[in-house]
């Protein structure tokens, strides 16, 4: 929206659901019309722009995205299990990870010019805020919340299929990082974050060889090697991810 007004609750039902030309573009491209135009709002709407009022009821995005995340979620594996009927789950974890992670759901966002219609604090949107991965990434995802509520699965499940089916096949999709692999891993058996910790180093001043050692709870720890400290760390978190059977010998790092 042209103007970063603050969301509040208290406003007349009027206001809130009343004629508003960038909602109403936004239903057009998200093929769904609100019938709780209040509901919209609360998705698009980040913390910035509450202003600190004081409210009963969260009047921004967070809960939304809480549940957007677990229906896209359920979406994409569903997708994935249809559309590769001969892929390992390995493979299907790996695109999983890619097609829900943060950066794709930014992609999806800007696909239908969602930064537009979030709603920001003065100081978050001089800062660049309907730019950032994070925010319109979460917002997607509080969007398709949103849709879930307010109309079922069916018309969530569409908005996801519509837009990330396109991505399924994209190579970069299916190849996310061995570090966000790992940390997805490790997740979703609810361990903590990885750690990861350069343990040693090696060769000329101008070409050292970083060695870095990889530490997920109950699991033995792994070591990679290395032109850089970040390329280490992806070596060691591609080697606990072959050991595990969710990255193939021959996938990249």
């Amino acid at each position: 929206m042209a103007v970063d007004r603050p969301f509040r609750p208290d406003l007349p039902a009027s206001v809130r659901a009343g004629s508003d030309p960038d909602i109403e573009a936004l239903e057009r491209r998200l093929e769904h019309r609100f019938a709780n135009r209040e509901l919209l709002y609360t998705a698009l709407t980040h913390a910035s722009a509450t202003g600190g009022f004081a409210s009963p009821v969260p009047t921004n995005y967070q809960r939304l995205e809480f549940l957007g995340d677990r229906v896209l979620s359920l979406v994409i594996a569903d997708m994935l299990l249809r559309a590769y009927p001969r892929a390992d789950e390995g493979e299907l974890h790996r695109r999983h990870v890619a097609l829900v992670r943060k950066e794709t759901c930014a992609l999806v966002a800007r696909s239908i010019d969602l930064g537009a219609a979030i709603l920001l604090g003065g100081g978050e949107a001089r800062a660049g805020g309907r730019a950032n991965d994070s925010i319109l990434g979460d917002v997607c995802e509080a969007v398709i919340g949103a849709l879930y509520i307010e109309a079922g699965y069916e018309t969530a499940r569409k908005f996801v299929d519509e837009h990330w089916r396109p991505l399924m096949a994209d190579q970069r999709a299916a190849s996310p990082n061995a570090k966000s692999v790992l940390q997805e891993w490790a997740q979703g058996k609810g361990l903590p974050t990885p750690s990861y910790a350069i343990v040693g180093r090696r060769g000329l001043d101008h070409a050292p060889v970083f060695i870095v050692e990889v530490t997920v709870e109950n699991v033995p720890p792994e070591r990679g090697e290395g032109h850089s400290r970040r390329e280490a760390e992806q070596e060691a978190a591609a080697a606990i991810l072959r050991r595990a059977g969710v990255w193939s010998a021959d996938q990249n790092a």
